[in-house]
């Protein structure tokens, strides 16, 4: 029998960057997963956040860019929630990806709909708009007024993250949630029924 896949963890759906690192981990859903595994996987997650186009086409190196901002973010968000230090790299590569494109939105007229402001870029630098945009999502989720808000999964191997909707939230999910008051009732059950030793 297979896994559901998890659902979004709380700010995902708002916030890009929380869920490209989302978008691989481990046991929460029962085995590894890596929603971008393929040119194509990673081409039909950004088109399901409408982050590129239906036309768009990724490459293996675009789809290794963002895995490699995805594991840049997952340092920044680890060190954010634990109160530790971030590595050098993960700042600069955050940096390097809110810069590596122009920001203008450019005006367009299409005959049917009238004028419409976008960002054109060449497919060769789709990936680099993509990442100006969750690189600018994770500066402002790091660095703004939900800040406070942003908190790892308490379950065991659960790697993914989330926005606390209450303070005592621990979890990212449902699931992970009865995961964890699940092995805490077969410990107590465990402990009750074992032989106590003299």
């Amino acid at each position: 029998m297979s896994e559901t896949p998890l659902a979004a963890a709380p700010g995902a759906q708002e916030h890009p960057s929380l869920a490209l690192v989302n978008s691989a981990g481990g046991v929460a859903v029962g085995k590894d997963y890596d929603e971008m595994s393929t040119p194509e996987a990673a081409a039909a997650w950004l088109m399901a956040r409408d982050l590129i186009g239906q036309d768009a086409v990724l490459h293996e190196h675009c789809q290794g860019r963002l895995a490699a901002l995805r594991a840049d973010l997952r340092n920044l968000f680890t060190a954010h929630t634990t109160g530790d230090v971030p590595t050098t790299s993960a700042v600069h590569a955050l940096n390097f990806a809110l810069t590596c494109v122009p920001g203008a939105l450019l005006l367009r007229f299409d005959p049917p709909g009238g004028f419409t402001r976008r960002a054109d870029h060449p497919t060769t630098q789709v990936v680099e708009h993509v990442m100006a945009v969750i690189a600018e999502d994770a500066a402002s989720l790091l660095s703004g007024d939900q800040a406070s808000q942003l908190a790892s999964c308490e379950a065991d191997s659960c790697q993914r993250f989330f926005l606390r909707t209450h303070a005592r939230r621990q979890w990212c999910s449902t699931r992970c949630g009865d995961r964890v008051r699940a092995a805490r009732a077969y410990l107590r059950k465990r402990s009750i029924h074992s032989p106590q030793t003299a």
